[in-house]
């Protein structure tokens, strides 16, 4: 089950994202951040941009959200999209159906660009894999970019890479971004994520 994400979920969310903090390179945070400073990240998140949890039985298996891309106006068509999967729940699928439920609340925010870092190991170790830009490639997302040796954890220098993916055309006059809050409704009664 795909759903928005509430505040009280901050604790499975942060038991996920522990695991990448403390074990992988995949983020490049050093300590694991308190409940309240996740917590309001979650809230900060949802004034603006989708952020979806999955489930399954009950668990909190993964989740996707979006972020500004930059805070300047002429931005305000592009995100940077980020997921994360509980280490027991990958290979499952759930990180497709999260981010094709992620680009659905875009595209109704009117959103276009979708971004995402990376980061990339040069060469793979045991924090680091190509697994996460694998698992952009076969969502539609292209290489944009790549920063080299700008990341340093567990010892060792990792590179990160930008991909980036249009979920619809570029307008010559764009209609204006709607916030999050303006699109759940329709979000649940065309998708049943709620």
């Amino acid at each position: 089950m795909i759903r928005i994400a509430r505040e009280e979920d901050w604790k499975g969310l942060l038991e996920i994202y522990a695991y990448y903090v403390e074990q992988t390179a995949v983020t490049f945070e050093y300590e694991v951040p308190s409940a309240e400073e996740f917590r309001e990240r979650i809230r900060r998140t949802l004034r603006r941009y989708p952020y979806l949890t999955s489930e399954t039985d009950g668990k909190i298996t993964g989740y996707a959200y979006a972020g500004p891309l930059k805070e300047r106006r002429a931005y305000d068509w592009s995100v940077e999209t980020t997921i994360y999967i509980a280490k027991d729940a990958r290979g499952h699928g759930i990180g497709r159906k999260l981010y094709t439920a992620l680009e659905r609340a875009l595209a109704l925010q009117n959103v276009i660009n979708l971004n995402a870092c990376i980061a990339y190991p040069d060469p793979e170790d045991e924090y680091l894999t190509e697994n996460s830009a694998r698992f952009h490639e076969h969502m539609g997302y292209r290489h944009a970019g790549r920063f080299h040796k700008c990341g340093y954890k567990f010892g060792r220098w990792y590179d990160i890479v930008w991909m980036e993916k249009s979920i619809r055309s570029h307008p010559e006059r764009p209609p204006g971004l709607k916030r999050f809050e303006e699109i759940r409704e329709v979000l649940a009664k065309k998708y049943g994520i709620c």
